[in-house]
């Protein structure tokens, strides 16, 4: 009987992840993904976005040129378009990927717009590494939780958040992750938010 309940379990339990599966696929949910030009973590683009992608997620890249980007590990990455050209109201979520290069961002008025337009439009907005700076410059941290690499982390307090320090912290529809050890964490945040959103939008 303990078998039979056990096996009845691992069922349930596949089917409710075929499910989650399906409902993503069935929302034809988009996200963009934003790399530094020079200097982006491997893992943070590469993982999240399979992860997603298996998830049935489209995902697109976007950085400050559309020549090859280049990662700290030498991983390559061609970006489809230009964070200028990014149209939120095509996406459910945009995601800032952590490196020494993501700097770039912190400082960047159209970065910080896009940023506070996906907050009004009840997107996902999601950064890791030293990425949730950029997040907290443009405003959207104050009063939320929020971790990020422990080298930023007065940064973040200063401009108003609630560092946690935690490996991954979710705020409402605002993800932030420590660095590329909380990758698949991360990930899999992002698709609860994203799966929630599909929900919602039934």
């Amino acid at each position: 009987a303990k078998k039979g309940g056990k096996m009845k379990k691992i069922a349930l339990a596949l089917l409710f992840c075929l499910w989650g599966v399906a409902s993503l696929e069935a929302a034809n949910l988009k996200v963009v993904m934003v790399i530094a030009h020079n200097g982006f973590r491997d893992e943070e683009l590469f993982i999240t976005k399979k992860i997603l992608e298996e998830h049935g997620i489209k995902v697109e890249v976007a950085s400050s040129s559309l020549t090859m980007a280049k990662g700290m590990l030498e991983g390559v990455c061609k970006p489809d378009l230009l964070l200028k050209d990014i149209n939120i109201d095509h996406y459910a979520a945009i995601i800032f990927v952590g490196g020494v290069g993501a700097t770039e961002y912190w400082d960047n008025p159209i970065a910080h717009k896009l940023i506070k337009e996906a907050v009004v439009k009840h997107k996902v907005v999601a950064a890791i590494c030293i990425a949730p700076v950029t997040l907290a410059k443009a405003g959207i941290l104050k009063g939320k939780k929020a971790t990020v690499w422990p080298s930023e982390a007065e940064q973040l307090e200063a401009m108003g958040a609630i560092y946690t320090g935690k490996p991954v912290e979710r705020d409402g529809l605002i993800i932030t992750a420590n660095g590329p050890q909380a990758v698949n964490a991360f990930a899999d945040t992002v698709l609860r938010a994203l799966k929630q959103i599909g929900q919602e939008g039934k």
